[in-house]
């Protein structure tokens, strides 16, 4: 079994590293954007298929560390079947628990896995950068988005 909880969160963020979920072009996508961390060479690309203001389906391709790659399929399968503005909290929360270890307001579910990122500051835009690129996917925005 696992020594403790960080045991744990590190499993979880290899198995979605390694094999991601929701990888690949959507075909279909009414929503496009690419992200890029030049400091750790992370790239990634989200699609979404909104249905009104609902998303129908996500997904995302790229190259990158772990973290990037665990964030994005981590993200992708809690998104689905969510609207913008729900998305949106989403991002907000996800946002504050990297950034300082603590969850605020719902449970975040298996995102909380992300929650000691904060003791890596360098790795916060690594999970970081698939958020970006859904907001700007979400806006219709097609710039790519860069974290440095």
């Amino acid at each position: 079994m696992f020594d403790d909880l960080d045991d744990l969160y590190q499993q979880v963020i290899l198995d979605h590293s390694r094999s991601p979920r929701n990888f690949g072009v959507l075909p279909g996508a009414n929503g496009r954007a690419q992200g890029r961390n030049p400091l750790c060479g992370d790239n990634v690309t989200v699609f979404v298929k909104m249905d009104g203001d609902r998303i129908d389906d996500i997904r995302f391709e790229g190259t990158g560390c772990a973290i990037a790659k665990a964030s994005a399929s981590v993200m992708t399968a809690a998104l689905k079947g969510k609207t913008r503005p729900e998305a949106r909290v989403l991002f907000d929360h996800f946002h504050e628990m990297i950034k300082t270890g603590q969850a605020r307001g719902e449970d975040l579910g298996k995102l909380s896995v992300f929650a000691g990122v904060h003791k890596f500051p360098s790795r916060v835009k690594c999970a970081m950068l698939c958020w970006h690129a859904l907001a700007a996917a979400l806006s219709g925005r097609n710039e790519p988005v860069t974290t440095e």
